[in-house]
C-alpha cells in the first residue's frame, strides 16, 4: 500500500506563479486524494486557466460566498457544484485575493483505480473513469466537502510525478461548457493522452 510520504508534494511557491505557468506545469503532475490509508488519482492530462478579467471566471464579478475559495492564497482546493448534479475540482493560484484558478478537467488513472470504479458505479472502461471535471470527482469523491482545503496537506494534493512518463507535448484549445469567452485558448492538454475529455 502507497502512503503520502512517498509522494514529494508541490509546495505553496508552485501555485504563486502566474496561472497560465501553474496550468502548464500541472501537466504530467499527480493529482492525489488520500481516503482512510489509501491514495487514489493518477497524473493531470488536461486543464483549463479562469482569470480574475475573463467574463467566463466564477471571479469575474468580484467575491462572494460562493466563490470564496478562489480568492484564497495558492495551493487551495475550489470546489463547485454545477447542473444541479456534478462537482468541478479548480486549484486556486497566484496570491491571495487575486481570484484564479485552474480547473482540473481530466487526469489518466493510475493509483486506486478499484476504488475509483466503486464510486463511478463499477464503471469498467478505464479511459472513461476520470476524462471529465465531473468523472474526475466522482472517482476521487471530491464534494464541497473539500472546497478551501489546503493542497500542501494529506487529504487531496499534488505531486510530481513518482510513475514512468515520456516527454509529452502540450496542446491548447478552446475550453468546454462555457459560454462567455468562448475564443480563448485557455484549455490545455497533453496530446494524444488517451484520457483527455476531448480533443
Amino acid at each position: 500500500m502507497i502512503s503520502c510520504n512517498e509522494f514529494q508534494k508541490l509546495d505553496r511557491a508552485f501555485y504563486l506563479r502566474k496561472t497560465i505557468d501553474v496550468a502548464h506545469d500541472l501537466l504530467g503532475k499527480l493529482f492525489l486524494r488520500r481516503i482512510d490509508s489509501t491514495i487514489i488519482g493518477g497524473r493531470i492530462v488536461e486543464v483549463e486557466i479562469y482569470l480574475p478579467n475573463d467574463p467566463a471566471s466564477h471571479s469575474f464579478n468580484g467575491k462572494t460566498e460562493r466563490n470564496s475559495a478562489m480568492f484564497m492564497e495558492g495551493g487551495h482546493l475550489y470546489v463547485y457544484f454545477t447542473y444541479g448534479m456534478h462537482y468541478c475540482a479548480n486549484i486556486v493560484t497566484e496570491r491571495e485575493n487575486y481570484g484564479s484558478a485552474v480547473l482540473i478537467r481530466a487526469i489518466e488513472p493510475i493509483f486506486g483505480i478499484d476504488v475509483m470504479r466503486k464510486y463511478r458505479n463499477n464503471i469498467s472502461n478505464t479511459k472513461n473513469l476520470t476524462n471529465g471535471p465531473a468523472k474526475l470527482c466522482s472517482a476521487l469523491n471530491i464534494t464541497k466537502k473539500l472546497n478551501k482545503f489546503d493542497l500542501i496537506g494529506d487529504i487531496v494534493f499534488c505531486s510530481e510525478n513518482i510513475t514512468d512518463i515520456k516527454k509529452f507535448y502540450i496542446k491548447k484549445a478552446p475550453r468546454i461548457g462555457i459560454k462567455n469567452s468562448t475564443d480563448k485558448l485557455l484549455r490545455f492538454y497533453i496530446k494524444d493522452n488517451p484520457f483527455v475529455s476531448r480533443f
